[in-house]
């Protein structure tokens, strides 16, 4: 029985239509994500833009709303002109994680820390005061609120951002908290969701 010759097939030609056929379909789901991303605006950081009116009923003092869910804070200025969205670290577990409406009442520039009764409690090997500084886990500003203990601050650990790291308040990078520290005043508005 003859064989029959199969001519030789050019390396590169097989390789490159191979991968396209193996890539089809990822540029697919691309082309559909670029679609949906037309329908919904978003930033680098691939966190949703959103608008204030779902959430509060004015914007007087200005609005944050937090979504502990997506790990992201949004900043409304009271008369509309700016916009801010920022990444986030949010509490540990559900139980330690406070939802509702609430408003900033106090403003403090290199704030000082104590843990609270339950965190010494949890952890009796924390020290009772940490001073300002580059160990304080409030960084470099922060925006108490009305609630007991809970306060919308910086971090020296980067690492926390975007993550279930904290006893309950909102994280934000030292940059960012710094940026919102100016924006806000006491009274704005805050919504946990």
């Amino acid at each position: 029985m003859a064989r029959r010759r199969i001519p030789n097939l050019d390396r590169r030609a097989f390789v490159a239509g191979t991968a396209a056929m193996l890539g089809a379909p990822a540029v697919a789901a691309e082309r559909a994500e670029r679609n949906e991303d037309e329908k919904v605006r978003r930033n680098v950081s691939s966190f949703r833009t959103l608008d204030w009116k779902p959430y509060f009923t004015s914007l007087r003092n200005g609005a944050i709303l937090v979504d502990t869910r997506s790990r992201a804070l949004h900043y409304w200025s009271e008369d509309e002109s700016v916009y801010k969205l920022y990444p986030t670290s949010v509490p540990l577990s559900e139980e330690l994680t406070r939802r509702g409406r609430t408003r900033v009442v106090r403003k403090v520039e290199g704030p000082d820390w104590r843990p609270t009764p339950s965190m010494l409690e949890r952890n009796p090997d924390w020290p009772k005061y940490v001073p300002p500084g580059p160990d304080n886990p409030l960084g470099t500003h922060a925006l108490y609120l009305s609630w007991t203990y809970y306060r919308i601050h910086g971090t020296h650990d980067t690492r926390k951002i975007g993550r279930r790291s904290s006893n309950g308040c909102i994280g934000l990078y030292n940059e960012h908290i710094a940026e919102l520290f100016a924006l806000t005043k006491v009274g704005t508005q805050v919504l946990l969701i």
